[in-house]
């Protein structure tokens, strides 16, 4: 296995890491950096659970080679809290109990915070279809669509 250096920004940390560039980078995210909340379901794209933000836009980090992320700026669902604050669009997770599991958290919230920064009045149907390649087993996607749409009155900037 041939490694090379991946400079990245990781939750806005520098980092180099050595990595083979064609690892998933969501194995890079676990495995080296301990960001366990960059779940992996899946491993083929169709759950959403590795849901991380490359450059603000949403990627399904199982299907990225971790060689494509060098020198771009990688935001996962564990940088988002501030101490023991969560993030506006994470409260709202928690406030409508848009969760029970966990394991799909990534991906909702992070493809809800993606599309609130790029337009704080996403409608309703855009926000669905923001959410729309993110599976969940447990909560029937009411209270995820609800807290989505909460959302929208928060500040997400953070």
């Amino acid at each position: 296995m041939t490694t090379t250096p991946l400079p990245a920004t990781i939750n806005g940390s520098t980092v180099n890491l050595d990595v083979d560039p064609a690892t998933p980078l969501a194995d890079v995210l676990r495995d080296q950096c301990g960001l366990t909340a960059t779940h992996i379901g899946c491993r083929n794209g169709d759950c959403g659970a590795c849901t991380v933000l490359l450059d603000h836009q949403p990627y399904k980090s199982c299907l990225v080679p971790a060689g494509r992320a060098a020198g771009r700026a990688i935001e996962t669902l564990d940088g988002l809290a501030e101490d023991d604050t969560l993030h506006p669009v994470q409260q709202q997770f928690w406030d409508h109990n848009a969760f029970q599991c966990g394991f799909c958290l990534a991906g909702q919230v992070l493809c809800t915070l993606s599309t609130l920064r790029k337009n704080p009045d996403a409608t309703d149907d855009e926000l669905t279809d923001a959410l729309a390649g993110n599976l969940c087993r447990c909560t029937g996607y009411q209270q995820i669509t609800a807290a989505a749409r909460a959302a929208r009155t928060h500040n997400t900037e953070r």
